[in-house]
């Protein structure tokens, strides 16, 4: 299984709520930029994402294949419970064999979220537009950080 949590590229203060917060111009381009990391982005089984305007503009700055499936999940919000928000991840992973998927949020959840696929690890903090990728072979677990230039 690979597993990449993405966070939304740098949003602007300027909304009436944290939801309707906007990508600056900048967030849309650390975003794409990002897409390098992305390996192989027509074999994702699934993208999750936040249903928070950065986190939606965030995803259309990748330019995904249109055939991968997107799922917006309400669990993926900044405040969410990092455990229930795992359980949900994995029923969605178990159900459909998925072999690789991409959750895109915010902080301080996916710090703590890497804290529950990663046994033993304290919680990151992620830059704007940053990516961590975890990939599980046999019991093995292996993870990497990749941030903006």
């Amino acid at each position: 299984m690979n597993l990449f949590f993405m966070r939304h590229g740098q949003a602007s203060f300027d909304a009436a709520t944290d939801a309707e917060r906007p990508l600056t111009s900048l967030g849309r381009q650390q975003s794409a930029d990002m897409v390098q990391y992305l390996t192989q982005l027509d074999d994702f089984d699934m993208i999750f994402v936040s249903p928070y305007l950065r986190a939606q503009q965030t995803l259309a700055s990748l330019n995904l294949p249109a055939h991968i499936k997107v799922t917006s999940l309400d669990e993926l919000t900044p405040e969410s419970d990092p455990t229930q928000t795992a359980i949900t991840l994995n029923a969605y992973i178990e159900h459909f064999k998925m072999k690789k998927a991409l959750v895109i949020a915010h902080m301080p959840l996916l710090g703590y979220l890497m804290s529950e696929y990663v046994p033993g690890l304290e919680p990151l903090l992620f830059t704007t537009s940053g990516i961590a990728h975890i990939s599980y072979n046999n019991d093995q677990v292996h993870w990497q950080m990749y941030t903006p230039q």
